[in-house]
């Protein structure tokens, strides 16, 4: 039993002090569990009854040998037990959806914080996850673009605004000063019926001229037009004959506000003396549309910017960015094989030694005059289209393909089919995602679309420009402030780890596992979460030196928010800048599993007993070769199809030496 006195005595123990066998013995004193997260008798794996105690609130680095234990004490244990745990706090309603979490095999835990793993093995495989989306910036620019975005006709591009009367009046006048103009209120627009009633509704509110299709006769004379219903037509009543200038600008604006009564906010004005008849009406609005006719477009909503919704995917690719077709480069790899030889794969299996196969090739060869033996790359284009694609005899093997793969219900019989398939960008969107209407929605003179396909450091610069730019008016800047200071912030952190030349618009399938564990680090930086037991493993592989640093300051961010960061790692560098490390070993495997080391950089370096100390103080070193081999540079690659940031290249290799490729 452990007295007050002894207990006050073992408070006020150093690190160092805690982490001796005999405290860690003493399983009645847990140490404070606000200062410090306690382990004892771990057995997961390797482990040999493992008991250590590691400081909160620091940057921990767990050292040692690979397969020393590091993972099964950390991730197998420490967090493993930190997720139980709160998978136990949840309802059972909860609980039965994330399954139940074995216990670790461990006596005590103490001092556990909320653990949130951020490990390389975790890149989203969804093609609709991207580099904004999973950073939240996506969200934050459909927000601000729904906000204070510019919509533009999808037809001719005019800017759609709401306007009022007296602007629309003051405008007319300024654009044609001095001419005599009529003011019409289009009441049918190019649509099939005969229309007697609003011929006759017309009449009624005491109009007595209307234009029909074009031609503008009396009423009366209207009346006894019969129109027919298989036709379209186009009916506007004259509202008034009125010359355009300053004196006249009530008379206008009463005018225009009756045309916009009978049509819902839309009138006309016919410009008597154009003689270019494309040019003769002036289509104003005092609703959101287009000023040249082309339609009112919905109001700007988030959603609309979303690729993942059906109210801002382009229809084409579903706001995939991409389509999957059949290429005929794959039905046919080799063109200097003959349709004989099997040059067509998908039938390559099947015998045109006779049957039905080859009489269908056999009427087409005399038909087009070709021979079955002649190579692919022989055959006229002609022949070559036939084949591929049919004609009124023939289906076509793409064509065939193309119908099996819709019908199907089988499994397999879509894989083969997709084995001769290659994705390309939508022929729509050009790879934009979205619909014409949220695309033609620009920022500054910008689309969401450019935005996304900005690199991080010049998105940054852009969104800083705006901020601080004359572009926005008072109050858009007022409306987007808090948006752009998210966007901003956000956007710093990503350039912070390293990540400054991806775009938003990347695809998160095509992440390096490293690039996606910093993005994740970025977003939980961003998150602003404090108290929570941060946990990764070797966040340095695949990184340069030059953005190691910058990984470093962030995990050093990631502390400083006042969360506790323990890494699995073997970097020189990131042990050098950790608070404290736990030393794993000696060795692998069996003869691993214990702690042979604790305590700062420093104190490892003095300890003897810790294989990664004597690495550090220079001991102990890896021994280079004296005599290196003869490189003989024999074999060559070529890369043709190269994705994301990759160019053409040729590679001059040698298979006898072991090969690294370095660079940022």
């Amino acid at each position: 039993m452990t007295t007050i006195s002894e207990l006050n005595h073992l408070n006020n123990l150093t690190l160092a002090e805690l982490n001796s066998p005999e405290i860690l013995a003493n399983t009645t004193f847990v140490p404070n569990p606000n200062s410090y997260i306690t382990v004892r008798g771990a057995k997961e794996h390797n482990l040999k009854n493992v008991s250590v105690i590691v400081p909160k609130n620091k940057l921990v680095v767990f050292s040692g040998l690979s397969g020393s234990g590091k993972s099964s004490l950390v991730f197998d244990t420490i967090y493993a037990e930190g997720q139980r745990r709160y998978v136990e706090s949840l309802s059972s309603y909860a609980r039965q959806f994330l399954g139940l979490k074995e216990k670790p095999d461990v006596e005590s835990i103490d001092g556990l914080s909320p653990a949130i793993s951020i490990d390389q093995k975790s890149t989203s495989q969804n093609p609709r996850s991207t580099v904004g989306t999973i950073t939240e910036i996506y969200d934050y620019l459909r927000l601000l673009f729904a906000k204070i975005g510019q919509q533009h006709c999808t037809v001719c591009d005019a800017v759609i605004a709401n306007e009022s009367v007296t602007s629309i009046c003051s405008r007319l006048i300024k654009e044609l000063d001095g001419k005599t103009v009529i003011v019409l209120s289009p009441v049918v627009t190019d649509q099939k019926g005969v229309h007697k009633q609003h011929i006759s509704e017309a009449k009624k509110n005491g109009f007595r001229r209307i234009r029909v299709n074009g031609d503008i006769i009396l009423i009366e004379e209207a009346e006894k037009i019969q129109l027919s219903k298989q036709l379209r037509h186009t009916i506007e009543v004259v509202i008034d004959r009125v010359t355009l200038n300053d004196d006249n600008k009530i008379r206008l604006m009463n005018s225009l506000e009756t045309a916009m009564k009978y049509s819902n906010g839309k009138a006309l004005i016919f410009k008597i003396e154009e003689e270019d008849k494309s040019k003769q009406l002036i289509h104003v609005n005092k609703n959101r549309a287009c000023p040249n006719g082309h339609g009112t477009p919905d109001n700007l909503e988030p959603r609309l910017f979303s690729f993942n919704s059906p109210h801002g995917a382009c229809t084409t690719c579903n706001g995939l960015g991409v389509i999957t077709e059949i290429d005929d480069k794959l039905i046919v790899p080799n063109e200097t094989l003959s349709i004989l030889e099997g040059c067509l794969k998908p039938i390559s299996r099947m015998s045109l030694s006779g049957g039905w196969l080859t009489k269908t090739f056999q009427t087409l060869s005399v038909k087009y005059n070709f021979e079955l033996e002649q190579p692919w790359n022989k055959l006229p284009q002609k022949v070559r289209d036939i084949v591929l694609y049919g004609n009124e005899s023939f289906e076509g093997i793409i064509i065939n393909l193309k119908r099996r793969y819709k019908d199907t219900t089988s499994d397999a019989a879509r894989r083969d089919i997709e084995s001769y398939m290659n994705k390309k960008a939508c022929p729509d969107c050009k790879g934009a995602r979205l619909k014409p209407e949220a695309l033609s929605v620009t920022l500054s003179g910008q689309s969401i679309n450019h935005i996304v396909h900005l690199s991080i450091k010049d998105a940054l610069a852009w969104f800083t420009a705006l901020r601080t730019g004359t572009s926005l008016t008072k109050t858009e800047a007022e409306i987007s402030r808090m948006i752009l200071r998210e966007v901003e912030i956000r956007l710093k952190f990503l350039q912070d780890v390293g990540l400054e030349y991806l775009t938003l618009s990347r695809s998160a399938d095509t992440l390096s596992g490293g690039e996606a564990q910093r993005i994740r680090l970025a977003t939980q930086i961003g998150s602003g979460l404090t108290g929570v037991l941060y946990i990764l493993d070797e966040p340095s592989i695949g990184l340069h030196q030059r953005d190691n640093t910058k990984l470093l300051n962030t995990l050093k961010k990631l502390r400083d928010l006042g969360n506790t960061v323990l890494v699995v790692e073997h970097d020189e560098e990131t042990i050098m800048n950790s608070d404290y490390i736990v030393d794993v070993g000696p060795k692998a495997g069996i003869n691993g599993g214990q702690i042979v080391a604790t305590g700062t950089p420093q104190e490892i370096i003095k300890n003897n007993n810790s294989p990664t100390g004597r690495f550090l103080a220079g001991i102990d070193h890896i021994e280079l070769p004296k005599k290196r081999r003869k490189v003989l540079l024999k074999s060559i690659i070529t890369k043709e199809n190269m994705d994301d940031n990759q160019a053409q290249t040729k590679i001059y290799w040698s298979n006898q030496i072991e090969r690294v490729i370095k660079g940022y």
